[in-house]
This record gives structure tokens, C-alpha cells and sequence, in this order.
């Protein structure tokens, strides 16, 4: 079978604008639950996508860590690509896909760093593994071999036997959303799509053509 030849229809449910609710993320709530409670493979991954200063996109999946009506968090290393690409343009999007609901979300507008106490509180809830690793990983940078990095993390575990504090170039993000996007596939990819755009009254909610 051909690349091409690959398809599905999809057929589970469908998506009016009675379903939906008037707060956006009171409705993303009610498909997150859902993507929970369906037991799905990492629920909570998105894609977050970023443009950098001469406006060459990038994506990667991320892990959201919590979100309410100020935004959707994530963390990363500060000096990361995607750190950089946040700092030269704080537009981004988010992406999640359950595949087996036969639903997306798209998530629009900008980024933001957390406050410095929001970001200890999560870099302490962390194992203690992680917590070591995001001071021995120099993200996005070139390391000689994989040896580098596990000397780095040797290193740092010595240096702190019972566990470092956050390191200053390790924290949390927040988007704040101006644009969501609900799709439910549909057969014959006439798939539904409802959008909310924010302006000055509120949220908006429209049927995009699929």
C-alpha cells in the first residue's frame, strides 16, 4: 500500500455548536477529562510550536502541566531552542491530538514566563532524576557524546547528594490563549470545526469549512 493510499474515516461522534460551551476553557476541560478518562497514551502531550526571529517555525511535543482561564503551563530549559525562539517572539500555539477520540485542539496566543515561585514549586515536585537532569542537560546545544552528558550528570549528583535547587536557566511558561480551535473528525473529511476568537467583548465562538 501507498503513502497515499493511507486513510480513515473517521466516525465516532460529531461536534455541534450546542455542544459547545460559551468559556472555551471550561470546554477544553470537559475533552481533556474525556481524554483522561478514555485512558489514552499521554493525554497531556501538545505540541508547542515557535517562530523565531527571522521566522522560521519549529515544533516539538511538550508536556502541558497545568492550565485555568490564564493560560496552558509547560516548562522547559530557558537557554533551550524553543527558550530562545519564546524570547525573540512570544507568539506561539499548541497542539493536541487524541487520536483515538478522533479530536484535535489548536491553541493560539502568547508566551510568558511564570513567576519564579510558580517554577520552584514544580521543579521541587519533580523526582529527584529529573531534578538532576535539567542541570546536567545544556539543551538544544551540540555535546560531544552521550559519555559528556552522563559525566555532567555524575558531576552534579556529587555536588548535590540530596538534590539541587532549580536551576536559574530551568523554568515554566504560560500561553495565554486569544484562539481555540475544537475539530472532531468526521466521515468523508467533512470534519467539524469550532473556533472562539477573544477581542475586547469577549469569546466568539464560529463553524470553520473543514
Amino acid at each position: 500500500m501507498s503513502i497515499a493510499d493511507l486513510r480513515k474515516d473517521y466516525t465516532q461522534a460529531s461536534l455541534d455548536e450546542s455542544d459547545a460551551l460559551s468559556n472555551p476553557f471550561d470546554f477544553f476541560k470537559v475533552w481533556f477529562d474525556q481524554a483522561l478518562q478514555a485512558d489514552l497514551p499521554e493525554p497531556n502531550a501538545m505540541t508547542l510550536a515557535t517562530v523565531n526571529a527571522t521566522g522560521r517555525p519549529a515544533a516539538r511535543i511538550v508536556l502541558i502541566k497545568g492550565f485555568d482561564e490564564r493560560g496552558f503551563v509547560f516548562f522547559t530549559n530557558y537557554e533551550s531552542r524553543k527558550g530562545r525562539e519564546l524570547n525573540a517572539n512570544p507568539h506561539a500555539a499548541l497542539l493536541f491530538h487524541w487520536t483515538e477520540l478522533e479530536r484535535q485542539v489548536r491553541i493560539e496566543g502568547l508566551v510568558e514566563k511564570i513567576s519564579a515561585e510558580e517554577s520552584d514549586a514544580y521543579y521541587h515536585s519533580r523526582p529527584i532524576g529529573s531534578r538532576f537532569g535539567a542541570w546536567a542537560s545544556p539543551q538544544s546545544q551540540v555535546i560531544s557524546t552521550r559519555d559528556e552528558l552522563d559525566q555532567r550528570l555524575a558531576e552534579i549528583k556529587r555536588q548535590y547528594p540530596e538534590g539541587p535547587q532549580r536551576p536559574p536557566f530551568w523554568g515554566g511558561y504560560r500561553l495565554r490563549p486569544d484562539y481555540f480551535e475544537f475539530w472532531q473528525g468526521r466521515p468523508s473529511r467533512l470534519h467539524d470545526r469550532l473556533s472562539y476568537s477573544q477581542d475586547e467583548q469577549g469569546w466568539t465562538l464560529s463553524r470553520l469549512a473543514p
